[in-house]
């Protein structure tokens, strides 16, 4: 249990604002409702949760946080009979203008998340934010699809969603006013929904495995979703332990747009069966790569000269490690013994697939190594011998 719920009953609402932004949206939203009373839930609002939603000066991830509240007090209702719909519609539209108005060098906005999330709402798909804190969403990109000129609620749309998606290019937004909504086809809608909902899953891909189904969304639209890419490297270690069938594609596409960029991640893997998973298939792709110095090779070439050996030094790192904790009662699961066959296993594997050669490769020198120091593994004793034989 969090701090924040296990105190819930001494804190005060300025501790959800500092806390909060790191948690899920909705355990903060549901650390609201306990603190305050219901009956001052909506004069709080008015008082403390508006000021923070409409100020410009407050924190990015504060005002995240807030819009989420201000939804999931009226949750079960549609967004048309939430009080505070007026108010979330006129930040929608101030925000808007503002992102369009003010770039960056790159063409987005410092605020490009809120004004992402504040349409969710209107749209009718908060609940779709809940599992997410804050302060992923502001250090989340938005597809350029996604971006506040391509963004527009109106306000006299079907009344069940309350507002519309206008997907128009704003060229030259005029300094006093707004692009007036233009007619959008139902495919057009249909299209940006699916980029929005696929953003979304590949948000929750770090914390659970997704089904068929999401997969079958998410996949065809991951060129639009690393371009820029939504996530971090920070974000891939989770996403591939929980998605590993996802992140190959995802890290092809990464890796084919911006070599360089996630070699120490994927350095720094564990020895798990993802880990090895997607490294071995990232080993043997051929999508072309276009270097910064010029010239082009394959995401396999990169991979294999840029990642391979510090993953194998790394992996014996971490099983010595393992091996230690485990033999002082640290820990009491299998993760070194199957780390250590897993990984021999991988091994064993690209030197089958040419990918390694054990008589000219550095790392073979490591491995040699630590296979005879774990010897007493079938699977360790085996590759020892190879290793061994390899260099007579």
């Amino acid at each position: 249990m969090t701090p924040l719920l296990s105190n819930a009953g001494s804190l005060d609402f300025t501790q959800i604002l500092t806390r909060g932004h790191t948690l899920p949206c909705s355990t903060a939203a549901h650390a609201f409702s306990q603190i305050v009373q219901p009956s001052n839930r909506f004069q709080l609002a008015l008082d403390a949760l508006l000021p923070i939603l409409e100020s410009p000066r407050s924190e990015l991830s504060h005002r995240i946080l807030v819009t989420y509240i201000l939804y999931s007090m009226y949750a079960p209702h549609p967004i048309r009979l939430n009080p505070f719909r007026s108010a979330l519609y006129d930040t929608f539209v101030e925000e808007r203008k503002f992102a369009i108005d003010n770039p960056n060098p790159d063409g987005a906005s410092d605020r490009e998340q809120l004004v992402w999330v504040l349409w969710k709402v209107l749209r009718g798909d908060g609940q779709d934010l809940g599992p997410f804190s804050p302060s992923q969403f502001v250090r989340s990109a938005l597809p350029s699809k996604l971006r506040a000129s391509n963004l527009l609620l109106d306000e006299g749309a079907a009344e069940d969603d309350f507002a519309a998606l206008v997907p128009t290019h704003v060229e030259e937004p005029a300094s006093d006013a707004l692009v007036p909504p233009a007619p959008v086809s139902a495919e057009t809608d249909a299209q940006t929904r699916a980029l929005s909902q696929a953003m979304t899953l590949l948000l929750a891909a770090r914390d659970r495995v997704l089904t068929l189904s999401e997969l079958r969304i998410l996949n065809p639209l991951i060129p639009e979703l690393t371009s820029p890419p939504v996530i971090t490297s920070f974000d891939l270690p989770p996403l591939i332990a929980h998605n590993p069938t996802l992140a190959y594609p995802l890290l092809v596409t990464l890796i084919a747009h911006g070599p360089g960029l996630y070699f120490d991640m994927l350095a720094q893997l564990p020895p798990t069966l993802p880990t090895f998973d997607v490294l071995g298939r990232l080993l043997r792709d051929v999508t072309p790569v276009h270097e910064p110095a010029g010239g082009t090779s394959t995401v396999a070439d990169v991979t294999r000269a840029e990642v391979l050996g510090r993953f194998i030094i790394g992996c014996i790192g971490w099983l010595d490690e393992a091996e230690v904790q485990e033999r002082e009662g640290f820990v009491s699961d299998d993760r070194f013994s199957q780390g250590v066959r897993n990984l021999c296993r991988f091994y064993t594997s690209l030197i089958n697939l040419g990918i390694i050669n054990p008589t000219v490769d550095t790392d073979s020198v490591e491995m040699i190594t630590f296979t005879l120091r774990q010897a007493r593994f079938e699977e360790a004793n085996t590759l020892y011998r190879i290793l061994v034989a390899s260099r007579l």
